[in-house]
C-alpha cells in the first residue's frame, strides 16, 4: 500500500522561502567592530535574489562550485541561501588552514567563483594564482580596500555591491532535486589531504529540523541566534539554516571573536542562543569576570569541537546564569549528532544523547560490535540521513563499512544513547597494556583555578611503552607537585602524569581544537622543557 502523501522535495530553497517570507520582519545583524548593520529577512530575500542573478550573469548555470572565503556576515548568509537555491554548490573555504591546503581544496573541488571578504584579500591573494579552476573573484566590502594583489592572478575581479546593484530584485528559482549537492566542506586535514564532504539539500533540511528540536537547540521564532562558530566550519553547525527554518533572527559577529567584542554583542543584541568552541567561551568567561559583563540573555549555549571542561560549564552557569550543553559531531555528520541535555552533571559531562535520525554503535577489535552498557570502550560508529557515506572524489573507503562511518573517536555508549568520548583513536595513551584518556586528564586539570589550558599527549616510556605528558598553560601560579596532588582522587593514581611542561599556549587546529600532533612533534624535536618527577 502506498501513502497518499506527495513527493515534495526537502530543499534549502524551501527553507529560504519560508524564513524570508513568513518571518520577513526578523533581522540579520552584522557587527562591525564599532556598530551594527541591520537587514530584515525581507531585504535579505532581495539580496539573495540579486546575488543569484549576478552569479547567473557570470556563467554559474549548473552545479558549479561557488566558494566563500569569508567571516560570519549578512553577505555570507546571502551566499548560503542563493548558491544552493539556484542549483549551484556552496563551498565554504576554511581560512585557517595552511595555504597549500586551501589551494589543494579549491582545486580538488573545482571552484569556479570565490566570494571573499575585503579583510581577507591579503590572505587570499598569494593563493589565488594556484587556484586553477577559479574564473571570478567577488570582493565584499572592497570599496576602500586595495585589491591590486588579486589582479596578478589573472582572474576577473568584481565588487560585490556594484555587481548586485546591476542585478534584478527577483530571481526565477529552480526546484533542485533534494538529493543533489547543496554545499560542501572539507575536513581539517590533520593527517594527509583534507577530505571533501558533500551535503545534499535533503540532508541539510533534515539536519536543520533536528537542530530546531528541543532535544538539540530548541529554536523558535522568538530566538536570536549568535553563530560564533565560523560559517566556514561545518556550516556553522547548521545554525544559519535552522534559524531561517524557525524564523529566528541572526546576529553575526564578523571577524570579531575576542571576549571583549562578544561581551558587547551579547549585551547590545541580547541573543538567546550562541554556539562556539570551548576556547572561545573560556576567553569570554575571563573577560566577563573582569568587567562584570551582562550575559543574561543567553538561555542556551551548545558547545563542541572538543570536550567541554565541566569547570567551564559550571562557572558560566553559576556566575552568569548561562547554561552550556555539550554537543558532538564532525564535518562528516553535518555536524550535530549528539547533545547533552540532562539534569545530572554526570550526564552533562558526556557528549550527549544521539539525536533522532542518528544511530550509533561501539566497535572493538575485529569490528566486533560491543554492547551499549556504558562500560565497554570502543570506537564510535554512526550512520544516518545527514551522515556522509563517502568522501568527494576519494577512493579510500577505510572510514566506511556496511553503511557506518568510523568516527575515529573512542569512548563508551550506554543503553539510553549517551555517548562519552574518552579520546581520539590516534590520541589515546596506551600505558602498560591499559588505556589512559587524555581528554579526562585535560578536563580534570582545567578544573584547577590556575590552569588556563591543558593538553595531554602520550610520549615514549621504556618501562610502560607510553606515559602521559601534561602540557599546561597557567593563568596564575602553580607547581607540578600541586597539580599532581590536584589530580589525585579525580583520576586513577597510576594515570597521573610524571612528565610536565609549562607552555605559553597550546597550539590549535584550524577549528580551535588542541593540535596534539604539533605537541608530539615539538616533544620529539626537544622543544618542550619537560619536568619529570
Amino acid at each position: 500500500m502506498r501513502s497518499t502523501m506527495p513527493e515534495h522535495p526537502l530543499t534549502i530553497t524551501s527553507i529560504m522561502r519560508h524564513g524570508t517570507g513568513l518571518f520577513g520582519d526578523r533581522e540579520v545583524v552584522t557587527y562591525t567592530g564599532t556598530g551594527y548593520r541591520r537587514t530584515t529577512y525581507h531585504e535579505l530575500a532581495r539580496e539573495t535574489a540579486r546575488l543569484a542573478g549576478a552569479l547567473r550573469g557570470l556563467g554559474v548555470d549548473g552545479d558549479q562550485r561557488v566558494a566563500t572565503f569569508a567571516w560570519n556576515t549578512t553577505e555570507h548568509l546571502a551566499a548560503y541561501l542563493a548558491v544552493p537555491s539556484m542549483g549551484a554548490v556552496l563551498h565554504t573555504l576554511n581560512i585557517r588552514l595552511f595555504p597549500e591546503q586551501v589551494v589543494y581544496i579549491a582545486n580538488h573541488a573545482e571552484d569556479d567563483v570565490v566570494i571573499v571578504d575585503a579583510s581577507l584579500v591579503p590572505l587570499l591573494a598569494p593563493m589565488l594564482p594556484e587556484m586553477k579552476t577559479v574564473r571570478h573573484v567577488i570582493v565584499v566590502g572592497g570599496a576602500q580596500v586595495d585589491t591590486t594583489p588579486l589582479e596578478a592572478a589573472g582572474k576577473e575581479l568584481h565588487d560585490y555591491r556594484a555587481l548586485l546593484d546591476q542585478a534584478p530584485d527577483h530571481f526565477d528559482w529552480p526546484e533542485p532535486d533534494e538529493h543533489s549537492a547543496a554545499s560542501m566542506c572539507y575536513t581539517s586535514g590533520t593527517t594527509g589531504h583534507p577530505k571533501g564532504v558533500v551535503y545534499s539539500h535533503r540532508s541539510a533540511y533534515l539536519h536543520s529540523m533536528s537542530v530546531c528540536t528541543a532535544n538539540a537547540v530548541g529554536l523558535g521564532a522568538g530566538d536570536r541566534v549568535l553563530p560564533i562558530v565560523p560559517m566556514f566550519h561545518a556550516n556553522a553547525w547548521g545554525l544559519p539554516y535552522a534559524a531561517l527554518m524557525a524564523g529566528a533572527s541572526l546576529v553575526m559577529p564578523d571577524r570579531f571573536l575576542q571576549g571583549e567584542h562578544l561581551a558587547r554583542i551579547i549585551a547590545d543584541e541580547r541573543p538567546t542562543i550562541a554556539g562556539a568552541v570551548p576556547t572561545i567561551w573560556a576567553d569570554l568567561l575571563r573577560h566577563a569576570r573582569q568587567h562584570d559583563s551582562d550575559l543574561s540573555s543567553l538561555r542556551l549555549v551548545p558547545c563542541g569541537g572538543s570536550a567541554v571542561p565541566e569547570s567551564l560549564m559550571r562557572a558560566l552557569e553559576d556566575e552568569f546564569g548561562v547554561r552550556v550543553v555539550q554537543a558532538w559531531g564532525m564535518t562528516e555528520t553535518s555536524p550535530v549528532a549528539t547533545v547533552a541535555h540532562a539534569d545530572s552533571w554526570e550526564l552533562r559531562a558526556t557528549q550527549g544523547r544521539l539525536l533522532a535520525g542518528v544511530e550509533g554503535r561501539l566497535v572493538g577489535p575485529g569490528d566486533t560490535v560491543l554492547e551499549p552498557d556504558g562500560v565497554q570502550v570502543g570506537e564510535l560508529e554512526v550512520r544516518g540521513p545527514w551522515v556522509t557515506a563517502s568522501y568527494h572524489l576519494d577512493e579510500d573507503t577505510s572510514r566506511f563499512h556496511d553503511g557506518w562511518l568510523r568516527t575515529g573517536d573512542v569512548g563508551r555508549l550506554d543503553a539510553n544513547g549517551y555517548v562519552t568520548l574518552t579520546d581520539r583513536a590516534k590520541d589515546v595513551i596506551k600505558s602498560g597494556g591499559e588505556w589512559i584518556s587524555s581528554v579526562e586528564l585535560e578536563n580534570a586539570l582545567m578544573g584547577h583555578p590556575a590552569v588556563l589550558e591543558a593538553a595531554v599527549i602520550g610520549v615514549p616510556d621504556e618501562r610502560w611503552g607510553e606515559r602521559p605528558l601534561a602540557c599546561v598553560v597557567l593563568d596564575g601560579t602553580a607547581e607540578v607537585a600541586e597539580l599532581r596532588d590536584f589530580l589525585r582522587g579525580k583520576v586513577a593514581r597510576w594515570q597521573v602524569p610524571e612528565r610536565w611542561a609549562f607552555v605559553e599556549a597550546v597550539p590549535k587546529t584550524s577549528v580551535g581544537k588542541f593540535a596534539k600532533r604539533a605537541l608530539r612533534e615539538m616533544h620529539a624535536r626537544g622543544e618542550l622543557t619537560v619536568v619529570q618527577l
